[in-house]
């Protein structure tokens, strides 16, 4: 018989009886509104193809010609041969779009986060964390090292707190610029400046704010007035609003050569496709001219609060494309979903461990490709279902 160690079954069951069990729907279409998931159409209101790149012609030739000039796989990681001269010329057009020094390609949002932090602190350093982080940044900081402490969501008092403690040590504050299941935005401003009484470094995965915030889509701390000065590292996905896939991490010269020298996740991994280097130039070139669509995408938001709040239903305050509708009840948020579903809408319901207990909800997002007609669709189907919603119970774990 083949031993079942780890306890994997009772694991299994447990997560079905506590409604957290997922499962992978199967995509069978372009990424857009319009999907084709498990062989039926639906209307997707979950993707973060937040301006419609993923699927957009100029993009799809960009890759093609790629493909036709560069051939598919990199072959090797950066360090031996790998490192293309479209991974080259991405990096210094989102330095200039960044205003950094420079950036690094990394394979993916994930291993920029952990490489980022992983690559500079050490052993007897501190990394402080907002406690609603994105995965991917608390397994950076729990991975590094150094000392881990994380401070309550937002709460510059007690981020002030926790650096204080930190004495002479060298200190790395990390938070999101935009919050990927709340929607809501770090004070990047009032931040910068406790970080800089603290002579602490400040890291920014604005994942979801490039392309969606900022002039010409140049993300939150841009749209902050902020810089290399004020956020030392600044890490965005290219797999959102980019439409494409990978990550990069801006900072000095210094700290890039640094991240050169002593990122395990650049150093040990094969180079992204140089393809999709030249796609995300594409990507780049016409995201910085997309001011209608970011125009179109904060009406189609804002629309959608305005009628939710009419309507009486709980949403988590969000000035982005992410607009979480808070259920509480992680068995109701599922319930929720699956009767939009049936209704040929997807909506994702979003439960435990990923957001805290009793705050399941469905994290509704928007691509600019989203029509007013389909919010009204989304609407209608919300309003059907309002039994379910009006019996909101959510109630956030205490972030002490």
């Amino acid at each position: 018989m083949t031993p079942a160690p780890f306890k994997l079954s009772q694991r299994l069951q447990q997560r079905h009886q506590d409604q957290l069990h997922r499962r992978r729907r199967l995509l069978g279409s372009p990424q857009q509104p319009k999907q084709t998931i498990d062989g039926q159409p639906v209307l997707s209101f979950c993707s973060n193809d937040y301006l419609g790149l993923a699927n957009h012609p100029k993009v799809q030739e960009a890759l093609i010609q790629g493909v036709k000039e560069h051939g598919v796989g990199a072959g090797a990681s950066h360090l031996v041969n790998g490192h293309h001269h479209q991974h080259h010329l991405l990096e210094e057009e989102l330095a200039e779009f960044t205003g950094y020094d420079r950036c690094l390609l990394f394979s993916t949002g994930y291993m920029a986060n952990l490489g980022a932090v992983n690559g500079l602190v050490a052993k007897g350093d501190r990394v402080l964390e907002d406690k609603l982080n994105h995965a991917s940044l608390l397994d950076a900081g729990l991975a590094s090292g150094a000392e881990f402490a994380r401070y309550r969501h937002l709460d510059l008092e007690h981020l002030n707190e926790k650096l204080h403690q930190g004495g002479d040590r060298d200190q790395l504050v990390v938070t999101d610029g935009i919050f990927s299941m709340d929607g809501d935005q770090a004070p990047l401003n009032p931040m910068a400046n406790v970080c800089r009484e603290h002579q602490a470094w400040l890291m920014v995965d604005d994942a979801h704010g490039f392309g969606t915030c900022g002039p010409q889509g140049r993300g939150s701390v841009a749209a902050a007035e902020l810089g290399q000065q004020d956020v030392q590292l600044l890490v965005g996905t290219l797999g959102k609003a980019f439409g494409t896939f990978g990550a990069f991490v801006a900072g000095s010269d210094e700290t890039i050569e640094a991240l050169i020298q002593f990122s395990r996740t650049y150093i040990y991994t094969t180079a992204l496709p140089p393809a999709v280097a030249t796609a995300t130039r594409m990507s780049l070139k016409l995201l910085q001219s997309m001011d209608e669509q970011r125009q179109h995408l904060r009406q189609l938001q804002n629309r959608f609060k305005a009628e939710c709040a009419r309507m009486g239903f709980t949403l988590w305050p969000s000035d982005s494309p992410i607009q979480p509708l808070m259920i509480g009840d992680e068995e109701r948020a599922l319930t929720l979903s699956e009767r939009l579903h049936d209704q040929g809408l997807l909506v994702t319901a979003i439960r435990p461990p990923t957001v805290p207990k009793n705050t399941a909800r469905l994290r509704v997002t928007f691509s600019a490709d989203h029509s007013v007609e389909d919010l009204d669709r989304l609407l209608d189907c919300l309003w059907q279902n309002r039994q379910l919603l009006l019996a909101n119970d959510s109630r956030p774990d205490d972030e002490s």
